[in-house]
Order: C-alpha cells, then sequence, then structure tokens
C-alpha cells in the first residue's frame, strides 16, 4: 500500500529525454533547452510571425542580424578612411579579435549554463606569467604550452568546484577569483614583465599561412570544436538543459553540479590557451595582461544573442559579437577617436543588446 502511495521525482517531468529536450513537468520555466521556439507553437491561429519563427529559430535570426551588422559597418568603414577595406587591415582586425574570441567561446558555455565567469581576463595574466618564468621557459616550447593550459585549466575548475559543490554564487566566486588570480600573478611575475626568449613559442603570432596569421586558424579551430561539442553532442544539450531548468534536468538524471564545474573548466581551458596566443603576440607575460577581457567576453555573448539567464544561446552569435565590436574598436582608431568615445559605444550596444532581448523573450511564443 506504501508504495502505491509513495511519489516518484522521476515523474514530475514527463516527456522529458534524456538530452532534456522539454520541460514539459516544469511550470515555472516550459522552455527547458530551446533555442527557438516549439515548433508545434503554430499552429491554427498562430500568425504569419510564428510560421516564420518557425521556419528560422531566434538565434539564427539575431545571427543574421548581427551579419547584416558587420556588412553595414563595413560600409561605415569603407566611407569613413580608405585604409579599411584592405588585406591588411582585414587580417589585423581578425588577428585582434582571435585572443577574445577563444575566451568567448568558453564564456558562452558558461553563460548558457546558468552561470557566469568574471575571472578570465585574471586567469589570462596568472597563466601568461606563469608560462613565462624562467624555470617554466627551461622547459621550451612544450612546457610552457603545457604550463599555460595547465594553470588555466586548474583555476577554471577551482571556480567550478566552489560553484557547484561550494554552493557559492558564480559571481561572487569568479569575482573573488578575478583578484585572487591577478593577485598571484603579480606575486609571481613581481610585477615586471617577462620577456619569452623561445623563439619557436613566438612564432605562434608572426608565423603566417596564405597571407593569414596562424592565431587566427587557432581561433576557428577553437570556434569549431566548440560548436560541435555544443551543437553535436550530448555535453552540449546538457549544457542548454542546466542553463535553463536546472531542477529539471536533474529529474531528468543529469549530474547538475558535475556539469556545472565542468563548464568552468573548459572556461579555463579556453583561456590557458588565450594566453598562450596574447603571450606570443607581446612577446612577453604580464600580471596586467587580460584586463577587461571578462566585461569583453560577457559583452560579445549578450551581443551574440545568448540569454544572460541561460538556457539559449548561439556560439556563432558570440563570435559575430567579438568581430562587431573588433570592427568598430578598428574604425574609431583608424578615424582617430579617442577611447572614451568607443567605450561609451560599446555600452550603448550592449544596453541595445539587452533590451533587443527583453523584447524578444515578450513576443516569443510560450
Amino acid at each position: 500500500m506504501s508504495d502505491q502511495t509513495t511519489p516518484r521525482p522521476a515523474q514530475d517531468a514527463p516527456g522529458l529525454p534524456a538530452q532534456a529536450g522539454s520541460g514539459a513537468g516544469v511550470a515555472t520555466r516550459p522552455s527547458l533547452v530551446k533555442e527557438g521556439p516549439d515548433p508545434g507553437a503554430a499552429g491554427p491561429g498562430g500568425g504569419r510571425g510564428r510560421q516564420l519563427l518557425r521556419l528560422f529559430p531566434l538565434h539564427q535570426m539575431h545571427s543574421l542580424g548581427l551579419l547584416v551588422v558587420l556588412i553595414l559597418l563595413g560600409v561605415v568603414g569603407t566611407a569613413t578612411s580608405g585604409n579599411f577595406l584592405t588585406s591588411n587591415n582585414i587580417v589585423n582586425i581578425l588577428t585582434s579579435a582571435a585572443v577574445i574570441g577563444v575566451i568567448t567561446v568558453g564564456q558562452t558555455f558558461v553563460i548558457i549554463g546558468g552561470g557566469i565567469d568574471l575571472s578570465v581576463g585574471a586567469i589570462v595574466a596568472v597563466a601568461s606569467v606563469w608560462c613565462t618564468t624562467v624555470a617554466t621557459q627551461s622547459h621550451g616550447l612544450a612546457g610552457m604550452l603545457f604550463t599555460a593550459v595547465v594553470v588555466g585549466a586548474a583555476v577554471g575548475l577551482l571556480n567550478g568546484i566552489l560553484i557547484a559543490y561550494g554552493k557559492i554564487v558564480a559571481f561572487i566566486t569568479t569575482l573573488a577569483m578575478m583578484a585572487s588570480a591577478r593577485g598571484v600573478a603579480e606575486r609571481i611575475s613581481d610585477r615586471q614583465s617577462q620577456v619569452v626568449t623561445v623563439d619557436s613559442f613566438n612564432r605562434i603570432a608572426t608565423d603566417k599561412f596564405l597571407g593569414i596569421p596562424l592565431l587566427v586558424y587557432l581561433m576557428a579551430a577553437i570556434v569549431v570544436l566548440g560548436w560541435l561539442l555544443l551543437n553535436r553532442t550530448t555535453f552540449g544539450r546538457h549544457t542548454f538543459a542546466v542553463g535553463g531548468n536546472p531542477e529539471a534536468a536533474r529529474l531528468a538524471g543529469i549530474a547538475v553540479r558535475r556539469h556545472t564545474m565542468l563548464l568552468y573548466l573548459l572556461s579555463g581551458v579556453c583561456c590557458g590557451v588565450a594566453a598562450v596566443m596574447l603571450t606570443a603576440r607581446t612577446t612577453s607575460g604580464a600580471s596586467n595582461l587580460g584586463n577587461l577581457y571578462e566585461l569583453d567576453s560577457i559583452a560579445a555573448v549578450i551581443i551574440g544573442g545568448t540569454l544572460l539567464a541561460g538556457g539559449r544561446g548561439s556560439l556563432f552569435g558570440s563570435i559575430l559579437g567579438v568581430l562587431v565590436f573588433t570592427t568598430i574598436t578598428n574604425i574609431f582608431v583608424l578615424n582617430n577617436l579617442t577611447t572614451d568615445i568607443q567605450e561609451i559605444a560599446k555600452g550603448l550596444i550592449i544596453l541595445a543588446a539587452v533590451l533587443l532581448q527583453r523584447t524578444r523573450g515578450a513576443r516569443s511564443p510560450a
């Protein structure tokens, strides 16, 4: 008799498959992992707008909009400067976007998973100075690469453990790590730039293939791998599920705490790779590297259409956001505009993106 009256938590979310395709059993957050509207929403009386959303998910429409913005920026850049539409300047834009682009890949995963990482810039700094110490450089290229990636992964893993298992709010944890990691970087380097003496390491930033720097190819490879991981694997589906509704994801059998930890580990690995790229480009490790990269990466993710609350987003949109910011900065530099105007423009763009998200969320079908 007792077996008939005992509630079964697994039945609270009926129809929720292992890949977390919907959150039918949770009334508070009906859309668990969807990037676009429910295909069934465009039924009779749904209207032409819902049919359009059915054919083109919201994140795809947002990415198309960013492509249009990039084209318009290209027109503005060409009209205001004769040097904009040159091969050297285009390569310069892509090179400038490479480092922050790699960081943004990890940040996108974290935010889609319902978190945030304010420590990415500091992780880049500590990985940079750790891989450029005299002891590390004595091991050559392999030792420097290994150290940078492992240090980034270790700090990211520590973030994940504190957030997932220590149950400390992600904002507070990563804010504290931002200060601590930057302090460790200053301690290791004694606030001095550590010059890289390994030529093979510096060639990571100077070598080119078909006229395009190796840094750009490295960013492209990280983006492709990140896209495949997010959109073609169970890990990616679980990321959307955890960000959309952690409780429903738990009921569906997803190890939410472990997955959250792995998301911050992934962000740390991306920071380690970015530290290699930035150190090679500057030919030195310093505690002030990566300054404000946390703001740039979060802004790019928001501009790209990823919800700050988690559960929906697009890695392709995030990279387009990086390119939009980089192109705007390039146009300002070519036209000799001061940095304060650049920062004002970035702030206005971020506010516009957040307002657009709210409008889009209000219009999207339930």
